[in-house]
Parts: C-alpha cells; structure tokens; sequence
C-alpha cells in the first residue's frame, strides 16, 4: 500500500521550496546590469557553474522519466549519459574559447558573426520555442504528475493543474526577481539535493531482499532468456527505441548540439569567472553525470524485478506505466515517520525547479538579445533590457503552463523522455553541421549554413515518409530495410541521415560561394593560434588530466558493460 507523508515529511518539503525561494532572491537581490541579470556578473566559480550545468539537465526526466525507462527498455539508456561526455568536452576544448573570446550572451551571436543573421535568427526562434513548447512544458507535466501521485492521500493532496501552478509560481518568481544568479546558486543546492534523493532510493531498492545488490541484479538479468535481458548497453539495429547503431551515430549529433550549441547549458559556462573555473566546472558535470546512470537506470531495471516480485506475491494490483514507477518506488520502499519521504520529494522537486528557471532564463536571454534589442529597440538601456527579460519570463510561464495542462495530459502513458529528442530530432542535425563547420572548417559559407539548417527539418519528415513506403513493400530492397533498420525508422536513424544531408547540402553550397577572408579565422579553430598562450598550470591544478580520466572512465563503462 502507498505509504503517506508524514507531518514531518510535509514539513520537509514545504521547508525546501521556501530555502529555494529565500537563496534565490537573495543571491539575485543586486541585478543592476544585464551582465549580472543574463550572465551572473561572470563571477561564478568551477564548482557553481558544475552544480548548474547538472542541475539543469538533470531533472524529473532523469528521476522519474529516466527511470522509467531502465524499468521498460533497460540499461541501453545510460547511453544518454555516456554521449553527454563526448559533448561536454567537445564544448569545453572546441567551442568554449570561441564563446568566452566573443563576449558572447548568446550562442547565436555567434552564428550572426560566423555567418550572417539569417542562420542566427533561425537558432533562436527553435531554441525559444524548443524551451517553451517542449522542455518548460515537460517539467511542468511530470513534475505535476509525480507531485500529486506523492500527495494522494495526505493534507497537501493537489490535482495535476495545480501542481503545474505550483512549479509556475515557484520558479517565476526568483527567475524574474535574480537573473542567472539566482538560478545557478538555486541550481547548486538542488543538485545537492537531488543526489542525496536519488542515491538514497537506488540504495534503498538494490537492498531489498528480491534484488540483492548490483551483483543480484546481474545475475537475475543474466538468468533471463537472451531477448529479455535489460543490463545491456547495445540493442539490435532494428530496435525500435535504442538501437545501438543509432546511438553512435544520430544520439551523438543530438549530444553535440545539446552540450556543445545549446544556449541554456553553455549560458552557465560563459557565467565563469575564468576560462579554467568554465572548463573544470563542464568537466566535473561531467563525472556527476557518470552517477546517473546507476542512481536512475539500473534503479529502474531493480525496480522491475522488484515490481514483479510484489505483483506475484499480491502486494501490487498491476504494473505501473514507466513514468509512474518512480513514485510508486517511492512509496513502496521507503519507510515512513522519518522524514525520508519529505527529502526525496524535495529532491525531486528541485530537479524540476533547476531545469525549468534555466529554461526561463536562457529563452529571455535569447528573446531579449536576438530580438529585442536588435530588430525592436537597438538602443535600448541596460535597466529596459532587464524589464524585456522579465516579462519575456513570465509570457514563456503562462504558455508552458497552458501546454502543459491542455497536451501533456495527466494520464499520458508514453515514455516522455524518448519523445523530446524523437522531436527535436527533425530540427537537430542542420545547426550541430552549422556550428560544427563555422568552426572546423573555414570555407563554411553563410548561405550554406541557412540552407543546412532550413532544410534540415523538410528532410527529415521527407526521410522517414519515404521510409515508411520504401520498408512497406515486398521487393527485396524493402526486406532488407527491415532486417537492417526494422518495420520502422528510429528517431536516431533519422537524426542521423539528416545530419549526413546537412552536411552535403552545406559543403555543396559553400564551395560555389568566394573563398572566405581572413577575418573568418576570428570565428574558428586558428583562433586559438591567433591569441596569446594559455597560462601553465600545475600537473594537479590543471583541467586537462581531469578531462582525460573522465573520457577514460567513460570509455570503460561502454567497454564493460557491452
């Protein structure tokens, strides 16, 4: 039976959601300058920018969406955070002394410079309505879901729209009032809780006596029939969900653009005080992210065991679908009248928190500079900028919210966390191909950049139309696609073969445009060789030998457990 929270645990959560409030305003209570309200006065140390970086990716998706998951589909989802490293370094070596050389505030600045303002103005308008319609949207559904699942049965007990209310409150008012500030230090003590929350119910459910510890688990998997075996990283091609040919190939290019041109991860980046505290803080997000999948997956792969164990002995009435496992987890294992309860629920309500003022953030960033300033009021000051971004906050706010009520039902059985990068895939691969060419190679032409990315998406919907008749018919053409890619094309194909598009499409047109300048060395590569030389550090104070063991113990994880 669902165990209720306690006047404790109540006590507990609603403490929580006041430190956040308090720690927010409070750390933004001086935003005078948009340089202190969009990039935190460029004062933020390594150890702040890594707890925002995490705490901005890591949310409800990875608790209870994540862990869903690994309770569904199985193991082959830590490739989610394994790519992440190979992002995370290709923006802390690549593009992180191109942005912080640029005084950038946004990314597409970048793109304006590289290239012209037609590629920039198509990344902002998806980055914006990517945030809103889709991941501030998100956060509201699951984090409203899992909070009234939590809530039934107690004196808090809410329905789903005021859960969305709830988190519409909360994270809307120190956004507006503190700037970046106040979300990166909100960030980092959400993380922290979000650690102890989700380390403290993987130890609570690999110690139950129907699991037995990871070893436990491994040899319950292993005594499985080879099809139904989940501590797996790499599935069939044909896979419909997580095939491994395509987590090499399209999931990278998703892991490019999302760690590396991703306005709202590399915006906590630029907020550094110095090169070295931006580099060191992406690397020790780096290993944070390096726990998740042990805290979520594998928890979800122990849940099912641990599921079904309670179905056959009658202590569970049915099988709850992948984004109900984790409160029912909750619920099911963790021991009442201590507390407990109240912190994993402040955990996960920090995970959503830090996610979505992120989100706020960054889009008002993006709108303010992108648009505002440039096409509606050039001349604007400094005091003008800051109100733009707060009322952009609060319109991004209300339209999430209405989304999420009105689209992202509460009774939605799909795995959420599949459905964001199936989405953003059609959109994905023509910017990575932008950036990763405006800075890799310097016959990158402005109009083979806009072409890539306007296209990209037309190709995409095209590809797997096609796909759908070419895999649909008897010729032996058809059953050869099926054998390979399956009945259907995975999101990842997909991703991928309009990323290999792209990049034709953008050489193509490059090469028919006049060799570049000079100038254009500015905006790639050579940069570096332009400039002066990096200060030497210490062997030990050096982030290099980080990044090295953290692509090393990445490596050994996609090695192991093959």
């Amino acid at each position: 039976m669902p165990i209720p929270l306690t006047a404790f645990d109540i006590f507990i959560f609603l403490a929580s959601i006041l430190v956040v409030l308090a720690i927010g305003l409070w750390a933004g209570r001086k935003e005078e300058s948009t340089k202190d309200f969009y990039l935190a006065g460029k004062d933020i140390p390594w150890w702040g920018v890594a707890g925002s970086i995490f705490g901005t990716n890591v949310s409800a998706e990875h608790l209870v969406g994540m862990l869903g998951i690994g309770y569904s589909i199985g193991f082959a989802q830590a490739h989610f955070e394994y790519g992440a490293i190979v992002g995370l370094l290709i923006l802390a070596f690549v593009f992180l002394p191109l942005y912080r050389g640029m005084g950038l505030y946004t990314l597409s600045e970048y793109l304006a410079e590289r290239y012209d303002e037609r590629s920039s103005v198509l990344y902002s308008a998806f980055n914006i309505l990517t945030i809103v319609i889709v991941r501030m949207a998100l956060g509201f559904y699951i984090g409203a879901r899992a909070l009234s699942y939590l809530l039934d049965g107690t004196a808090l007990e809410i329905g789903y729209s005021a859960g969305i209310l709830i988190f519409a409150a909360v994270t809307a008012a120190y956004t507006v009032v503190g700037g970046l500030k106040a979300v990166i230090w909100t960030d980092f003590m959400q993380s922290v809780l979000l650690l102890l929350a989700g380390i403290f119910v993987a130890a609570l459910v690999f110690s139950q006596p129907e699991i037995g510890g990871l070893g436990g688990l491994l040899a319950k998997d292993g005594a499985l029939p080879a099809g139904e075996q989940k501590f797996h990283l790499y599935l069939p091609p044909d896979h419909p969900q997580l095939p491994w040919t395509g987590v090499f190939t399209g999931l990278l290019i998703i892991h490019i653009f999302y760690w590396s041109t991703n306005q709202f991860i590399a915006q906590r980046a630029l907020a550094a005080r110095s090169e070295f505290d931006a580099r060191m803080g992406i690397i020790a997000a780096g290993f944070l992210k390096l726990l998740i999948p042990f805290v979520s997956i594998a928890t979800g792969v122990a849940a099912g065991f641990l599921f079904e164990s309670r179905l056959a002995a009658g202590e569970l009435s049915g099988l709850p679908l992948p984004d109900d496992a984790f409160p029912l987890l909750v619920q099911m294992i963790v021991p009442a009248g201590y507390g407990l309860v109240g912190i994993i629920t402040a955990g996960l309500i920090g995970a959503i928190l830090s996610s979505i003022d992120s989100m706020m953030n960054s889009g008002a960033t993006l709108f303010t500079f992108d648009f505002y300033k440039r096409y509606i009021d050039p001349s604007a000051s400094e005091r003008k900028l800051i109100f733009v971004g707060r009322v952009a906050i609060l319109g991004f706010v209300a339209v999430a919210a209405c989304i999420a009520a009105v689209i992202y039902t509460e009774d939605a059985a799909d795995n959420f966390f599949l459905k964001v990068p199936a989405q953003i895939g059609h959109v994905v691969p023509g910017m990575a191909v932008a950036f990763l060419a405006g800075v890799l190679w310097r016959r990158a032409s402005a109009s083979g950049s806009f072409w890539a990315m306007l296209a990209s998406p037309a190709f995409s919907f095209m590809i797997e139309w096609a796909y759908g008749i070419w895999a649909g018919g008897t010729s032996p053409f058809a059953v050869i696609l099926r054998d390979a890619l399956g009945p259907q094309l995975n999101f990842l194909h997909r991703t991928a073969l309009t990323a290999a598009f792209a990049l034709v499409l953008l050489v193509a047109v490059s090469l028919r445009a006049d060799p570049p300048t000079p100038a254009v060395d500015r905006y790639t590569r050579r940069r570096r060789r332009m400039g002066t030389r990096r200060p030497s550090r210490r062997f030990w104070r050096s982030e290099r030998p980080w990044a090295w063991l953290l692509a090393a113990a990445t490596l050994f994880m996609l090695v192991y457990f093959a």
